[in-house]
């Protein structure tokens, strides 16, 4: 473990992070629970975003809104985020604050109240979110379709931020049935990093935190898994708001686990090798360069509890037909299946991919996250420490074993968003050519496509803030 970092666990269960940094006399204090949008019970979608907005109306003796206010005042920011694996909270402030601050999230750990009046208004706020974040943008709508049929078991396939006539219907009991279910100190990680000492942040957490009793015991997070798929699935969707056809292209990969990082690290390196760059990547370098895609990507993110997936995106040069673009991608993967890894490109791949996590670690902000993430998503603190050097370490032959898994995989999930006039152009008839790299989807990767970007992602965020 590094010398700047210090683990351990309160007597409560409560499992703590500290990464000292005293280049700014700042403080990033994050407590994150291990409980997402994925463990919500069906028919109560968005119950965990729900309760994450709710955490900021007051507890026994802060007013609802008092706990920012008075972050703020204080000179510091502060926010939230949900996840399918996880829900967290955070704030940046001066490091002489985090007294304040650790007493006041400690606060709303075991003393959250939720009034008649906070529960209907904050309901109808995270209703007109997903009316301004997802119902009014085709693009994000078009990911929660592919997602619903990507994942046709796993909880997955829910939105994070829940189904419009499902957010609608959660109450004040539904809200305090969550927190008093999920909200304990067994099941949340405190990471601070900054300008603090491990001994000063232990002694402010057992002030803090650790007289808070933990809600019965820690148990395994168990949920429905996806069987083995064996067939394509193809859809299209088409909106008038739409100024690109899109394809988006899916496949289930096997994410991060404690002790065996290896199958992720190649299927990271896979990706950026793929579609990392819009310059020198082998997708890029074989449909944009010669004018057949305006934009080609390759995405994998394996911070997941579960099963995540490996992901391909295309947007075919102006006026090229969809089908056509989409057989150009089949043929560029599969030459790149039978050329194999050029060793220059993935050294530097390799060296790319380990320097931007290290030199991700010089943000304390970022280096909280991580290890948050992590542990999170049932990670060690060994596990996030090691991963720029597995990366750094992946082979060509593993590389190529990855390929052969996402890319000949016959159970994917591929979908075409297009302008209302372009629908029929997206089906590829019997006489198209078969599709040589099936694949499938999950949780964790990149934001919503704006509506006229050429951006390769349309996929809903992992995490959805405030």
């Amino acid at each position: 473990m590094p010398g700047d970092i210090t683990h351990f666990t309160l007597p409560n269960g409560l499992e703590a992070v500290v990464i000292q940094d005293d280049r700014a006399p700042v403080v990033v204090q994050m407590v994150w629970y291990r409980i997402g949008a994925a463990d919500e019970v069906p028919g109560k979608s968005g119950i965990a975003h729900y309760l994450e907005h709710l955490m900021f109306k007051g507890t026994d003796t802060l007013e609802p809104g008092e706990f920012s206010q008075t972050v703020t005042a204080n000179g510091g920011s502060d926010n939230a985020f949900t996840s399918w694996d996880f829900t967290a909270y955070f704030q940046r402030i001066a490091s002489d604050r985090l007294p304040l601050v650790m007493q006041m999230e400690a606060d709303r750990m075991a003393n959250l109240q939720i009034s008649d009046d906070d529960w209907q208004a904050e309901r109808q706020v995270v209703l007109e979110e997903r009316a301004q974040r997802v119902d009014s943008s085709p693009q994000a709508l078009f990911a929660e379709e592919m997602n619903a049929i990507h994942y046709d078991n796993h909880p997955y396939g829910r939105p994070i931020i829940g189904w419009r006539d499902e957010i609608a219907a959660l109450t004040r009991a539904d809200a305090i049935d969550w927190y008093d279910t999920h909200y304990s100190p067994h099941e949340a990680i405190l990471v601070i990093a900054g300008d603090v000492t491990p001994d000063e942040a232990r002694a402010l957490a057992e002030e803090h935190y650790g007289p808070i009793p933990a809600k019965g015991e820690a148990e395994p997070r168990l949920r429905p898994q996806e069987p083995p798929k064996r067939t394509e699935r193809r859809i299209e969707m088409s909106d008038p708001r739409v100024a690109q056809p899109t394809m988006i292209r899916a496949v289930l990969a096997p994410e991060r686990n404690a002790g065996d990082q290896d199958k992720a690290a190649a299927l990271t390196v896979l990706a950026d090798l793929l579609g990392g760059s819009a310059q020198t990547s082998v997708l890029a370098q074989r449909l944009m360069l010669p004018g057949k895609a305006l934009w080609v990507g390759a995405s994998y993110d394996g911070l997941s509890l579960d099963p995540t997936e490996f992901r391909l995106s295309l947007i075919p040069a102006q006026d090229m037909d969809p089908a056509e673009a989409e057989a150009a991608l089949d043929e560029a993967l599969a030459q790149f299946l039978t050329d194999g890894v050029d060793e220059a490109d993935l050294d530097r791949v390799r060296t790319r991919l380990r320097a931007a996590q290290i030199y991700a670690r010089d943000s304390a902000h970022g280096r909280a996250y991580d290890y948050g993430q992590g542990l999170s998503t049932s990670l060690t603190v060994e596990d996030v420490t090691d991963w720029p050097d597995i990366l750094g370490a992946v082979t060509d032959d593993e590389v190529m074993a990855a390929a052969r898994k996402v890319l000949s995989d016959r159970g994917t999930v591929t979908g075409w968003l297009l302008p209302a006039e372009a629908t029929a152009a997206a089906d590829p008839g019997p006489e198209a050519p078969a599709t040589p790299m099936p694949a499938e989807m999950p949780a964790d990767a990149p934001a919503p496509m704006p509506g006229d970007a050429p951006l390769p992602e349309t996929q809903t965020s992992p995490e959805v803030q405030g």
